[in-house]
């Protein structure tokens, strides 16, 4: 009856959200995706022991793929923290009905069985698992086999989560456990330690002596009792309320005065993106985005392909209008309906969001002229590429941030944080970046790199000279939007 009721309030929330015509989309897309992957895993579970006989027919497939299961459990691991979140519910309105916690933390857990990660799985062990009984592997053994993997699924299902609540207020909270997965890989690829062989054992061994799953069974109990343990601690009314006292360090904003109006408006948005855990992200990613040249140039194998150059252009220069831009004026939304109570001008408000951007694409693409190195044509399409992120690609996600209504909490972690990503945020890198690309691509090819670099440098600079009648369209669509976005704001999407 409560599990009932649950569902229903989740039903309802979900209809009838500001949101619901975007999210319903974003669900029949990650439908098609769910049904993609499901047809790859279970084609792979079909095939994969007539594959590997006849590429290795005087191996057993049975060990072999023993073998590759540390791989499998560490991929399953890095993967889950990356996208996979708890399924919270809305659960402080029910702290105040005669609910006991305990109903609601399972349901939350419970429901966590039922992720799509764990699904998956199964299309590929139960093909695998019944194509070695009709190869005469015995039955017994096969089938606790299989027991074994599925108990294993959902022990990294809900070790994910003691992982994420220890990681989750740490900055750069990913770093902890990409590198203990890396230090794991490493040790066994080195044969330091030789995890590659313990585990494959380890189920060789459940296959041998089916009652080893006790030990599975065991730490699943244990690992969902602590799940528990640790949501309970924070189902209260008051959790998050407390803070932790730090020293307020302020910055010299005062260079910003030079803007005229829209300096407050800098100001505020450079305060927001240096205290908040959320927008910090932005920062940190821009370190990543600068050196992403770095991962293709010095390949020879993308030394020839002069229309790539573009693509790293656009994300190199732009990683912080991509990343910063995408959420406007989202980063806003805890105070927006205050904000737009205020006798204020819209157009002042955007422009210094655009002044912000194109200042950053402005500064990454001075900080990376040493990818001279790597040749004058990378240097020119990274100059042709900025142009085009200040004239086009600027104004493109300003347009497209009027169209976003979800809210984001900016005291939330910061990384592979995917609260405010709606449908706006998955279209709009269709023109950021494979647009400038496709017109590099097509003048690259019908007449030389040099005019295919002034093709988007012609467009950015028309960007550039059009700007205001830009900037008057896109902010009527912010008016027009105005009381939309306070209403979707307001609410808990």
């Amino acid at each position: 009856m409560m599990i009932k009721l649950f569902l229903g309030l989740e039903w309802k929330s979900f209809v009838r959200s500001a949101s619901f015509g975007k999210s319903l989309g974003i669900k029949i897309l990650l439908g098609f995706l769910a049904i993609y992957f499901m047809a790859v895993f279970l084609i792979m579970g079909i095939a994969l022991f007539p594959a590997l006989k006849k590429i290795f027919p005087d191996e057993d497939p049975f060990l072999m793929v023993n073998g590759f299961l540390f791989y499998w459990i560490l991929g399953d691991l890095l993967m889950r923290f990356f996208f996979q979140k708890l399924p919270v519910m809305h659960v402080k309105p029910l702290l105040v009905l005669p609910i006991k916690r305990h109903k609601i933390v399972n349901y939350v857990l419970g429901k966590s069985v039922v992720s799509f990660f764990n699904f998956l799985p199964f299309f590929a062990i139960i093909p695998f698992g019944v194509t070695l009984i009709l190869n005469d592997y015995p039955l017994y053994s096969v089938v606790f086999w299989m027991l074994a993997l599925a108990l294993t699924v959902f022990v990294i299902n809900f070790f994910n989560f003691i992982v994420e609540n220890y990681l989750a207020e740490k900055e750069l909270s990913f770093l902890p456990m990409v590198l203990l997965v890396g230090l794991f890989f490493a040790m066994d690829y080195f044969d330091i330690v030789s995890f590659r062989a313990f585990v494959s054992k380890a189920y060789l061994t459940i296959y041998d002596q089916p009652y080893y799953n006790l030990v599975l069974v065991v730490v699943l109990m244990a690992l969902y009792i602590l799940n528990g343990k640790l949501l309970t601690e924070k189902l209260f009314l008051d959790s998050g309320l407390k803070s932790e006292i730090k020293e307020v360090r302020t910055s010299n904003l005062n260079w910003t005065k030079n803007f005229g109006g829209i300096a407050p408006f800098m100001q505020m948005d450079l305060k927001l993106i240096w205290r908040n855990k959320r927008s910090k992200s932005s920062v940190w990613i821009v370190l990543m985005g600068l050196l992403y040249g770095l991962f293709f140039y010095p390949n020879p194998r993308f030394q020839d392909l002069t229309s790539f150059y573009v693509f790293v252009g656009v994300f190199s220069t732009g990683i912080f209008l991509i990343n910063f831009g995408q959420f406007i004026p989202a980063w806003d939304s805890s105070y927006y309906k205050l904000l737009m109570s205020q006798n204020i001008k819209y157009k002042q408000y955007l422009e210094s969001k655009f002044t912000l951007m194109a200042l950053s694409v402005v500064i990454l693409f001075v900080l990376g002229i040493p990818y001279i190195y790597f040749g004058w044509k990378v240097l020119l399409a990274h100059f042709a590429a900025a142009i085009y992120n200040v004239g086009v690609n600027s104004h493109v996600i300003l347009y497209g941030g009027s169209f976003n209504r979800k809210k984001i909490d900016l005291s939330q972690k910061a990384a592979f944080n995917y609260q405010g990503t709606g449908a706006v945020q998955w279209l709009i890198g269709i023109p950021l970046m494979l647009l400038p690309m496709g017109i590099f691509a097509l003048f690259n090819a019908l007449i030389g790199f040099e005019i295919a670099s002034l093709v988007l440098i012609i467009s950015g600079i028309v960007g550039i000279v059009f700007h205001e009648k830009l900037m008057q369209h896109i902010t009527r669509r912010y008016l027009n939007s105005k009381y939309k976005m306070i209403d979707a704001f307001g609410q808990d999407n």
